[in-house]
């Protein structure tokens, strides 16, 4: 068996030259790996983040909500509770804003709030938040945009909703304030009229970019969220674009650009049409079932 030796490995102890020679491979391995940068960074004052609001941070549409919270109060009849209900439910299955329900939603709220003070829509969004609004928050999101108040930035919300409403939510969520669509007033008195346009789209990035010089920021600093490629001209504004829970548009556009995506949806099907999956099939079935029933009952 002596002769057959050479068949058996044999056994060497490490010497300190293969010890010091495996240790730097180690550490040379290790350097390789680019390190994750530090984001947000801590202290940067020419940095801050921008966050769409409808199914970015909040899920569904806050428009939606609001109106839900009016009808409540008699602000307007059944027939326009039972569009409200149709136009949210088109918005949860179809995981994507569309501009004819969009405007339609938005020339309704116009036509309800006029002739009422702008204090007194102030008060009620208040009450409309804890009601219909609060438990509706993503987590995930609210946690991104802590971070970025942790590090001693501005967070700001960009949104088609309301601006009246858009700056209720960003007081509630300690958020730094609020960028949305202004309705005109007189007197305190709304019109039934806009200023401008929607904040929609292209328009929510001039906002940006307005408000971004005033404030001094340097854009390639700051940070963008949002679910929609409608909100692409915003996202490419930043140097941090980030899609969150995007529609398939957005996906798509994020992936060939490398954009950070993060998704707080949960299931399959929520992935697919971006609604969250068990509230957000329960909150459709129910406002849609709502409408119906109502529509019955007038029949």
């Amino acid at each position: 068996m002596a002769a057959l030796g050479w068949l058996t490995p044999r056994r060497r102890s490490a010497t300190a030259r293969s010890v010091l020679a495996g240790e730097a491979s180690a550490e040379a391995a290790r350097k390789s790996v680019p390190e994750e940068p530090e984001f947000p960074v801590l202290g940067d004052d020419k940095a801050a983040a921008f966050f769409d609001l409808d199914n970015t941070v909040m899920q569904g549409a806050a428009l939606f909500h609001f109106g839900r919270g009016l009808y409540k109060r008699k602000f307007f009849e059944t027939r326009d509770l039972v569009r409200f209900a149709w136009q949210q439910a088109w918005f949860r299955l179809a995981g994507v804003e569309d501009p004819e329900h969009m405007q339609e939603a938005r020339d309704s709220a116009l036509s309800i709030v006029k002739g009422h003070r702008v204090s007194e829509l102030q008060s009620i969004g208040e009450e409309i938040y804890d009601e219909y609004m609060a438990d509706r928050i993503w987590p995930g999101t609210r946690a991104l945009a802590q971070a970025h108040l942790d590090a001693g930035q501005k967070v700001w919300l960009v949104t088609a909703a309301p601006v009246e409403i858009a700056q209720v939510i960003a007081r509630r969520l300690g958020l730094t304030g609020a960028l949305g669509t202004v309705a005109e007033s007189v007197d305190g008195v709304y019109t039934g009229k806009l200023v401008g346009e929607p904040l929609h789209g292209p328009a929510k990035a001039e906002a940006v970019r307005a408000l971004a010089l005033a404030e001094g920021l340097d854009l390639s600093r700051c940070a963008a969220y949002s679910d929609s490629h409608n909100d692409i001209p915003m996202l490419s504004l930043v140097g941090h674009p980030y899609a969150i829970n995007p529609d398939s548009k957005l996906r798509k556009h994020a992936r060939k650009l490398e954009w950070r995506l993060r998704d707080y949806r949960t299931g399959r099907k929520a992935a697919k049409v971006g609604i969250p999956a068990a509230a957000g099939v329960g909150a459709v079935a129910g406002g849609t079932a709502a409408a119906i029933a109502l529509h019955r009952r007038r029949r």
